[in-house]
């Protein structure tokens, strides 16, 4: 099989979705491997390195896109990416289609079959591809979210940790995945006082457990999430159904009862975010101000560190990416129930009920599709 990997285009986007040793991996299993010229610059990976590897090193995405069999990326295939596309080409990527109806749509006339990292499973129930990105995303929440503090950023002037005399910053994590523990141990290292919300009850008696004092836990009922988001200098949303939108926890009359300056952090921007008022930004332009709250909503937060992001999304996808090649989609679906849960779309059809219900477009059932392909 050809696979192909190409220089992601979104803003401030420095990931990439091959590094040189899985394009080695990829040849050693009798693959070829193309790579646009400088895609694995902004990771710290040269063409070198690729060539090292064993791979081609073809001069734009354009002659990516027209011979690969497969295109491995990081981000969404942005509107210029989705045209060259075509019918029976695989895309493994993350796609986060429930909040992006354009381009699911552009997907489904494409013909391609897309594989989303952020629906892939594992046995236990968790979701292997994801989980790397949202250990990123959760340990960069409470940076981002102290630098979105900073009076010259617009926030309260309120530092993490305090000082002594001085109480430190009250910081709320809706969610306690691994993105919300993630960031609450991060934002207790910071000094910070911090409470985790989840309507899990063995998800709290497991944070209580596990990290005893190092912050609190809270059941997620309405009452409390107003009570505490009303008290809080700043706000982490980090809750997740998979392949679904995010539900609308912070409302903009909560907006009304939060202290002026202070923050929130949805790092469930992907998936349309768990604040209403809430919108996708860049690292280019990444804060904005509604009734005096300063919301943080980069949709790519681990591109900023973007070596580190792509060799733990690299380590995560490789198998699954071998699985394809070796095999091809179908089969490799068809043993492998975990990694069937990511296809999305196939044919011109929605195949993942969640992304499907989002959308509210047709659903051509993923199993029902692996069998009529037998």
């Amino acid at each position: 099989m050809k696979i192909g990997s190409v220089r992601e285009i979104k803003a401030q986007e420095f990931r990439v979705g091959l590094t040189p040793a899985a394009a080695a991996e990829a040849v050693a299993h009798g693959h070829e491997v193309l790579i646009e010229a400088g895609a694995g610059a902004g990771a710290g990976f040269a063409d070198s390195d690729y060539e090292a590897a064993g791979a081609t090193i073809v001069a734009d995405a354009e002659t990516v896109f027209a011979q690969a069999d497969m295109i491995v990326k990081v981000k969404e295939p942005q509107a210029s990416e989705r045209k060259m596309l075509r019918e029976g080409q695989i895309l493994f990527t993350y796609l986060h289609l429930a909040a992006d109806e354009a381009q699911a749509k552009d997907l489904m006339a494409s013909g391609a079959t897309c594989i989303a990292y952020e629906t892939v499973t594992a046995k236990d129930g968790t979701l292997p591809l994801l989980a790397p990105m949202s250990e990123v995303a959760g340990r960069l929440a409470p940076q981002m979210g102290a630098w979105t503090l900073q009076k010259a950023n617009g926030g309260r002037g309120v530092l993490m940790g305090g000082v002594p005399g001085v109480a430190p910053a009250k910081v709320v994590v809706i969610g306690g995945g691994v993105v919300g523990t993630n960031a609450a141990r991060v934002a207790a290292g910071m000094g910070a006082d911090v409470t985790v919300l989840d309507k899990s009850l063995p998800r709290l008696r497991y944070l209580d457990d596990t990290f005893g004092g190092l912050f609190r836990t809270a059941y997620s009922s309405k009452a409390e999430t107003e009570a505490l988001v009303a008290s809080a200098d700043m706000v982490i949303g980090a809750v997740l159904i998979p392949g679904a939108a995010a539900p609308k926890l912070i409302t903009r009359e909560m907006l009304k009862t939060m202290k002026p300056g202070a923050a929130i952090v949805d790092v469930a921007i992907d998936q349309g975010g768990c604040a209403e008022t809430s919108r996708a930004t860049t690292h280019d332009d990444p804060v904005f101000e509604v009734d005096g709250v300063m919301h943080y909503c980069v949709a790519n937060m681990p591109g900023a560190v973007a070596r580190t992001s792509t060799l733990a999304l690299s380590n995560a996808t490789q198998p699954f990416l071998i699985a394809l090649a070796d095999k091809g989609w179908e089969r490799a679906c068809a043993e492998d129930p975990h990694l069937a849960a990511g296809l999305n779309v196939h044919a011109g059809m929605i195949t993942h009920a969640a992304v499907a219900e989002a959308l509210g477009l047709p659903l051509n059932d993923t199993q029902t599709l692996l069998h009529a392909a037998e």
